[in-house]
C-alpha cells in the first residue's frame, strides 16, 4: 500500500502543476525529462528519487498498453473497428472480382469476418509481454523514451516485442482459424477460383497475413495511447492512475 500511495504522488506531482494554471504537454513532458536527468531543482522535485518517478511512468505505460489489449483482444475489437479492421488480402481481390459474378461475394465477407476473429482471439497475448517489456526498461530507456520522438514508447515495444509476439500469436490465429472455418472457407474460394479457364495462381500465408495484420493493430493503438499520455496527460494519465490506485 505504502508503495502505491508513493507511485501515485510521484506520478501526481509529475502530472500536476503550479498552483492556478495547467502546464501544457510540452512543457509537463519536457520537466519529467527535466526531473529525471536531476536538472529541475524544484522542491517538490526533491521529495522523490528518479527511481520512483521511472517507475510510475513505467506504471503508466502498463496500464496504456493493457487498454490496448482489451479493446482489441474481445469480439468486435478488430472486426467492428474500421482503423485496424482486417481486410481480406490483396492476393484475393482478383479472385473476389471474378467469383463475384457466379453469386460468392457473401463467401468473402464470411471469411474476412473469420480472420478479424482471429486477430482478436490471439491479442491477449500481447498482455504478458508488453508487462515483461515494461519490467525490463532500464532508467536510461526511460529517459530515451521521454527525449525521443512522440512514437519513441512505441517504436521502443516494436522492437522488444514483435519476435516474441508474432511467434505467439502465431499457432493462437492458425488454431483459431481451423475452428472458426476460414481455412475451409478459403479452400472453397479457391476451389471455385481454380475451376475457372486462364485464372491466375494464387499463393499467400494466411496465418502469417493475420499476424502481421494484428500487430499493426495493435501497435497501432499503442501510439494513440501514448500520444494521449503527451498530448493531455493531467486527463488521460490520472483517470487511468485512478483505476489502479484508487487516487482521487
Amino acid at each position: 500500500m505504502k508503495n502505491n500511495t508513493v507511485i501515485a504522488a510521484v506520478a501526481a506531482f509529475i502530472l500536476t502543476v503550479t498552483p492556478g494554471w495547467a502546464l501544457t504537454a510540452e512543457r509537463w513532458w519536457e520537466r519529467a525529462a527535466n526531473v529525471l536527468s536531476g536538472s529541475d531543482d524544484s522542491p517538490v522535485a526533491g521529495e522523490f528519487d528518479t527511481a520512483e518517478i521511472a517507475e510510475a511512468f513505467k506504471q503508466a505505460l502498463r496500464i496504456g498498453s493493457d487498454e490496448v489489449v482489451s479493446r482489441l483482444g474481445g469480439i468486435d475489437g478488430f472486426n467492428a473497428d474500421p482503423a485496424v479492421r482486417i481486410p481480406l488480402p490483396g492476393e484475393l481481390d482478383r479472385v473476389k472480382s471474378m467469383l463475384a459474378s457466379v453469386g460468392m461475394s457473401g463467401v468473402f465477407d464470411d471469411l474476412e469476418l473469420r480472420l478479424n476473429r482471429a486477430a482478436e482471439a490471439a491479442t491477449p497475448i500481447a498482455r504478458d509481454l508488453f508487462v515483461e517489456s515494461i519490467a525490463e526498461m532500464t532508467f536510461e530507456d526511460v529517459m530515451a523514451i521521454y527525449r525521443g520522438p512522440n512514437d519513441s514508447a512505441t517504436r521502443y515495444f516494436q522492437e522488444k516485442m514483435s519476435p516474441s509476439l508474432a511467434s505467439g500469436m502465431a499457432p493462437i490465429v492458425e488454431e483459431s482459424l481451423s475452428e472458426v472455418g476460414a481455412a475451409q472457407v478459403l479452400e472453397q474460394i479457391l476451389d471455385r477460383y481454380q475451376a475457372l479457364p486462364f485464372a491466375p495462381d494464387v499463393d499467400f500465408d494466411l496465418t502469417n497475413y493475420v499476424v502481421d495484420e494484428g500487430m499493426n493493430g495493435i501497435f497501432f493503438y499503442l501510439a494513440r495511447e501514448e500520444a494521449a499520455i503527451r498530448e493531455n496527460p493531467v486527463r488521460q494519465t490520472t483517470d487511468l492512475l485512478k483505476k489502479v490506485f484508487g487516487a482521487n
